[in-house]
């Protein structure tokens, strides 16, 4: 598998602190191993568009879609609780 950044979700993760920078790449080195990695609690976000969303910590998700053989990230956000 291979993943895309799209522009919107490198300016989103560019916005975190970089301590959250780095758990997010740690969670994609999981996403790339196995989607089902049970830190990452990946699972469909809307099932109609195809989006997904994963964990990145307690309070932060990210959000992407599944083409082919790549992730194409779309956005990451604070968790609302």
């Amino acid at each position: 598998m291979k993943v895309f950044y799209t522009k919107s979700f490198q300016k989103s993760l560019n916005s975190f602190i970089p301590d959250i920078q780095r758990k997010f790449e740690k969670q994609i080195n999981y996403l790339l191993l196995n989607l089902k990695h049970p830190s990452l609690k990946a699972k469909k976000y809307d099932e109609a568009r195809g989006i997904w969303q994963a964990r990145v910590d307690k309070g932060i998700r990210f959000y992407f879609m599944i083409e082919e053989n790549s992730y194409i990230l779309l956005d990451i956000i604070k968790y609302p609780k």
